[in-house]
């Protein structure tokens, strides 16, 4: 194994979405239990994965000044523990484009310590061992592994527990925020531990309108709590809401990122054009589910 000369790898660092979020316990060392459908989008951050005799971190695009340092950085964690869990150098330039809003709700930093793991991966020649980069990404974050698989999936546990889901039907959706962080910590600190009683997942194959009927039975616990700080949400959803052809409009994780879902892409084009005439301050793009 090392560091192979002269290699660029370029990845994308999707956006993940929460279509629903049931809280459904807490275990004794803190973490809460949940059940939710996990997906991705073709939204996220660029990631150029290179040699370098050391390591760096180098971060550009609209949201690069919101990073923490390199040392706090969850990028320089999943790379140190790469390094050290298969006893290679950490040396390697990384370069970043931020797209995506800091602690936002789509698991923006998660996907870019996912990203890593399998750039670096690639990059340093290491072997095709996803049991020990699962191990790694668990310990990183809750939505680490689930970023690691990047394609829909069922999830419960504290989100470590998977089952990949069966095909989707083409999804639309537009992501709205107020740029206000809502960190994770802070929403569940308020949360007020009204559990869910866990749903049992069938596992069949559904059609966009069993998945909207089935996805309105459902809803984000966290959504109140992620108001509490973040009042702006709750005039997020209604913009969205107000949108013609918006089927359903929710809070994704602990937010502040909303979303809507639209039949086609035109609509949620639409949709997105008229938001950004109102609200010009907010972020708000169109995306489309990852297969």
């Amino acid at each position: 194994m090392g560091i192979m000369p002269f290699k660029t790898i370029h990845l994308n660092a999707p956006a993940k979405l929460n279509l629903f979020l049931h809280i459904t316990g807490k275990r004794a060392d803190g973490y809460h239990l949940l059940q939710s459908v996990m997906i991705f989008v073709d939204v996220g951050d660029d990631m150029e994965f290179y040699p370098h005799d050391g390591f760096l971190i180098d971060a550009e695009g609209r949201f690069a000044t919101d990073l923490p340092s390199p040392a706090e950085n969850i990028i320089y964690r999943a790379a140190k523990a790469l390094a050290e869990t298969f006893r290679v150098p950490l040396s390697a330039g990384i370069r970043i484009k931020k797209n995506l809003p800091i602690a936002s709700g789509v698991a923006g930093g998660s996907s870019n310590a996912a990203t890593t793991l399998l750039g670096l991966s690639k990059l340093w020649g290491l072997p095709d061992d996803r049991d020990r980069l699962h191990k790694i990404a668990i310990s990183l974050g809750a939505d680490v592994p689930a970023c690691l698989i990047r394609r829909p999936v069922w999830a419960e546990g504290i989100g470590e527990k998977m089952s990949a889901l069966p095909h989707m039907p083409p999804l639309h959706f537009v992501l709205a925020n107020p740029m206000i962080a809502t960190p994770t910590a802070e929403v569940f600190a308020r949360f007020k531990n009204r559990i869910s009683a866990p749903i049992q997942y069938s596992g069949r194959k559904k059609t966009m309108d069993e998945w909207i009927s089935d996805l309105r039975l459902y809803r984000n616990d966290l959504t109140e709590a992620a108001i509490e700080v973040c009042p702006e949400i709750q005039f997020v959803l209604r913009a969205l809401r107000d949108t013609p052809n918006c089927h359903l409009a929710r809070l994704s994780g602990s937010g502040a990122t909303c979303f809507g879902i639209y039949d086609t892409p035109y609509a949620a084009q639409a949709a997105v054009n008229k938001l950004r005439t109102q609200y010009p301050d907010w972020w708000i793009t169109s995306a489309n589910l990852l297969p």
